[in-house]
């Protein structure tokens, strides 16, 4: 995660437990911050990247081409804020299904929860 100020939002919002929406290669969950479009927002993002999506008040992983690209590249339906990226193999992912209870977790969270 970044030091951005939505990233700061959301990071304070953890650990959140919402079930994922899937789009082409994107999950989104919405979670409880309500943060507005950042000036620096946009849509061509790379695969890996994390987002919020203001209009849908979501955390958006992508780990692939989305609907709205026209290449391999992921697009998001409408600009997002970006938040950081994922530090592993983002197309990991693809496995997660629509409807799926997902937790979002600071790291030192996390591993607490694989013990």
């Amino acid at each position: 995660m970044n030091e951005s100020p939505t990233a700061t939002q959301v990071w304070e919002a953890l650990p959140i437990q919402a079930h994922a929406s899937i789009w082409g290669d994107e999950i989104y969950l919405e979670i409880p911050v309500d943060a507005g479009q950042a000036p620096d927002a946009r849509v061509l993002v790379d695969v890996g990247t994390l987002g919020y999506w203001p209009v849908g008040k979501a955390f958006c992983i992508f780990f692939g081409p989305t609907p709205a690209g026209t290449g391999s590249r992921p697009q998001a339906y409408s600009p997002i804020n970006i938040l950081g990226e994922v530090t592993d193999d983002a197309t990991r992912l693809r496995g997660v299904r629509h409807g799926a209870s997902v937790r979002i977790a600071k790291a030192k969270d996390a591993e607490s929860l694989s013990r």
